[in-house]
């Protein structure tokens, strides 16, 4: 453990270096909400939202939180992949660490920065939704990093696979249009299915959006919250399997490709 520490805080000093692009996402990420929820707020019909959810302001805060945790854990991926082009990692393999550390270091660094800065938005929909009871906080927390996990191992398996960096940032930009837009993190998940049955969106829309894991991350919140739609133990699993799939695939892809380097 000790190692992996070394790694995380190497991780966590190179994210505080990127201080401009953290004000940035920051800035957009608080716009989002109290900016463009507000307005959407008197402009969605509220008829579309079922259960006790009248206000798109309210719906939308927790997609706000996910968005934010995505993009931050989602970054480890750049890094790690300029220092495979760069051929950094020569270095790092010097240290007294073995490459399996390395890896588990790397993968735990982004989901952890993921949630601290999610951490601030988190608060801010407890503050305008309220809080949860604490058996509830330590589901959404568990959660979350289930997610930011996931999403940190997602980042290094592309980083990894893809050694141009044009190619890796289209294949960033189709992973965040996908994941952003196939998701309940802008539209209910029970308006979703409804236009799907109704044949206004594709059927694969449909079955992407239930097993995204952004969509679990975002209602698993909002059920605590503001009670629509009901928890469920599926959206646990599908965070741990998503967690599982993508740890699991970004240690073993780091550990062959630094060893092939």
């Amino acid at each position: 453990m000790k190692a992996v520490l070394h790694i995380i805080e190497y991780d966590f000093r190179n994210f505080f270096r990127y201080k401009w692009w953290l004000a940035g996402l920051i800035s957009m990420n608080l716009a989002d909400l109290l900016i463009m929820a507000v307005v959407y707020n008197k402009i969605v019909n509220p008829d579309l939202f079922l259960g006790q959810l009248k206000s798109y302001f309210n719906f939308f805060a927790p997609g706000v939180t996910v968005l934010g945790l995505f993009a931050s854990a989602f970054m480890i991926g750049r890094e790690v992949n300029m220092e495979v082009r760069r051929e950094i990692h020569h270095y790092m393999l010097s240290l007294p660490i073995t490459r399996l550390e390395l890896a588990v270091g790397r993968l735990l660094a982004g989901g952890l920065r993921g949630m601290m800065y999610m951490t601030p938005l988190l608060l801010i929909t407890f503050l305008f939704l309220g809080f949860p009871s604490p058996s509830q906080l330590l589901i959404i927390l568990g959660a979350l990093m289930l997610l930011a996990t996931g999403i940190s191992g997602l980042s290094i398996a592309a980083a990894v696979s893809i050694t141009s960096f044009e190619k890796f940032v289209t294949a960033r930009g189709l992973i965040y249009y996908v994941l952003f837009f196939c998701s309940s993190i802008f539209y209910p998940s029970s308006l979703i299915r409804t236009l799907g049955q109704d044949g206004l969106i594709p059927q694969p829309i449909v079955v992407l959006a239930e097993l995204n894991p952004l969509s679990s991350g975002a209602d698993l919140i909002r059920s605590f919250l503001i009670g629509t739609p009901i928890f469920t133990l599926e959206m646990i699993r599908n965070l741990a399997i998503f967690s599982m799939i993508f740890s699991t695939t970004s240690t073993l892809a780091y550990v062959k490709i630094i060893e092939r380097k």
